[in-house]
Protein backbone atom coordinates (compact mmCIF):
# COMPACT_ATOMS: atom_id res chain seq x y z
CA UNK A 1 0.00 0.00 0.00
CA UNK A 2 1.38 3.37 -0.98
CA UNK A 3 0.68 6.15 1.52
CA UNK A 4 0.67 9.53 -0.21
CA UNK A 5 0.18 11.81 2.80
CA UNK A 6 -2.06 12.67 5.72
CA UNK A 7 -4.79 15.22 6.34
CA UNK A 8 -5.44 16.90 9.67
CA UNK A 9 -9.12 16.74 10.64
CA UNK A 10 -10.41 19.85 12.42
CA UNK A 11 -13.95 20.33 13.73
CA UNK A 12 -14.91 24.01 13.82
CA UNK A 13 -17.88 26.00 15.05
CA UNK A 14 -18.15 28.38 12.07
CA UNK A 15 -16.79 27.03 8.80
CA UNK A 16 -17.34 30.26 6.84
CA UNK A 17 -15.35 32.27 9.39
CA UNK A 18 -12.55 29.69 9.59
CA UNK A 19 -11.95 28.93 5.91
CA UNK A 20 -10.21 32.23 4.98
CA UNK A 21 -7.53 31.70 7.64
CA UNK A 22 -6.70 28.20 6.37
CA UNK A 23 -6.81 29.30 2.73
CA UNK A 24 -4.21 31.94 3.52
CA UNK A 25 -2.17 29.50 5.63
CA UNK A 26 -2.18 26.76 2.97
CA UNK A 27 -1.94 29.14 0.02
CA UNK A 28 -4.94 27.75 -1.85
CA UNK A 29 -8.69 27.70 -2.25
CA UNK A 30 -10.96 25.41 -0.28
CA UNK A 31 -12.80 22.58 -1.97
CA UNK A 32 -16.20 22.60 -0.24
CA UNK A 33 -18.88 19.95 -0.05
CA UNK A 34 -21.59 18.54 2.22
CA UNK A 35 -21.60 14.99 3.56
CA UNK A 36 -24.15 13.53 5.96
CA UNK A 37 -25.27 16.92 7.28
CA UNK A 38 -21.69 18.11 7.79
CA UNK A 39 -20.18 20.99 5.83
CA UNK A 40 -16.61 20.25 4.78
CA UNK A 41 -13.78 22.38 3.42
CA UNK A 42 -10.59 20.69 2.21
CA UNK A 43 -7.61 23.06 2.03
CA UNK A 44 -4.12 21.68 1.54
CA UNK A 45 -3.50 19.22 4.37
CA UNK A 46 -6.44 20.51 6.43
CA UNK A 47 -9.97 19.10 6.46
CA UNK A 48 -12.33 21.48 8.25
CA UNK A 49 -15.73 20.15 9.32
CA UNK A 50 -18.75 21.88 10.82
CA UNK A 51 -22.22 20.61 11.60
CA UNK A 52 -24.48 19.03 14.20
CA UNK A 53 -22.66 18.04 17.39
CA UNK A 54 -23.89 14.44 17.12
CA UNK A 55 -22.18 14.11 13.73
CA UNK A 56 -19.00 15.88 14.84
CA UNK A 57 -18.75 13.61 17.90
CA UNK A 58 -18.39 10.63 15.56
CA UNK A 59 -15.94 12.46 13.27
CA UNK A 60 -13.69 13.42 16.20
CA UNK A 61 -13.03 9.71 16.82
CA UNK A 62 -11.09 9.51 13.55
CA UNK A 63 -7.49 10.56 14.25
CA UNK A 64 -6.50 11.53 10.71
CA UNK A 65 -7.16 10.90 7.05
CA UNK A 66 -4.46 8.90 5.28
CA UNK A 67 -4.23 9.45 1.52
CA UNK A 68 -3.51 6.23 -0.35
CA UNK A 69 -3.18 5.33 -3.99
CA UNK A 70 -5.94 2.69 -3.83
CA UNK A 71 -8.49 2.14 -1.05
CA UNK A 72 -9.10 -1.47 -2.11
CA UNK A 73 -5.41 -2.25 -1.70
CA UNK A 74 -5.39 -0.43 1.65
CA UNK A 75 -8.33 -2.55 2.83
CA UNK A 76 -6.47 -5.73 1.97
CA UNK A 77 -3.25 -4.64 3.70
CA UNK A 78 -5.15 -3.40 6.75
CA UNK A 79 -7.18 -6.59 7.23
CA UNK A 80 -4.14 -8.79 6.55
CA UNK A 81 -2.29 -6.82 9.25
CA UNK A 82 -4.98 -7.18 11.93
CA UNK A 83 -6.99 -3.97 11.45
CA UNK A 84 -10.78 -4.00 11.35
CA UNK A 85 -12.59 -2.11 8.58
CA UNK A 86 -15.49 -0.31 10.26
CA UNK A 87 -17.02 1.29 7.15
CA UNK A 88 -16.47 1.36 3.43
CA UNK A 89 -15.07 1.54 0.95
CA UNK A 90 -17.63 4.10 -0.18
CA UNK A 91 -17.67 6.81 -2.83
CA UNK A 92 -17.10 10.42 -1.70
CA UNK A 93 -17.07 13.69 -3.65
CA UNK A 94 -13.26 13.40 -3.88
CA UNK A 95 -12.81 9.65 -4.48
CA UNK A 96 -13.36 6.69 -2.16
CA UNK A 97 -12.74 6.09 1.54
CA UNK A 98 -12.93 3.60 4.35
CA UNK A 99 -12.68 3.82 8.13
CA UNK A 100 -10.39 1.35 9.90
CA UNK A 101 -9.72 0.48 13.53
CA UNK A 102 -6.04 -0.35 14.04
CA UNK A 103 -5.07 -3.08 16.53
CA UNK A 104 -3.85 -0.35 18.95
CA UNK A 105 -7.36 1.17 19.07
CA UNK A 106 -6.69 4.16 16.81
CA UNK A 107 -9.26 4.94 14.11
CA UNK A 108 -8.18 6.32 10.72
CA UNK A 109 -9.87 7.21 7.49
CA UNK A 110 -8.12 5.98 4.34
CA UNK A 111 -8.97 7.85 1.13
CA UNK A 112 -8.01 7.77 -2.51
CA UNK A 113 -8.82 10.10 -5.39
CA UNK A 114 -10.04 7.38 -7.71
CA UNK A 115 -13.29 8.24 -9.43
CA UNK A 116 -16.12 5.76 -9.12
CA UNK A 117 -18.35 4.72 -11.97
Amino acid sequence: MEILGATLRICVEDLDATVPFYEKLAGGRAMRFERGGVSVAAIGCFLLMSGPEAELEVLRKVSATIAVKDVDEARQVLTDSGAQVLAGPVATPAGRNLIALHPDGTVYEYADRRATA
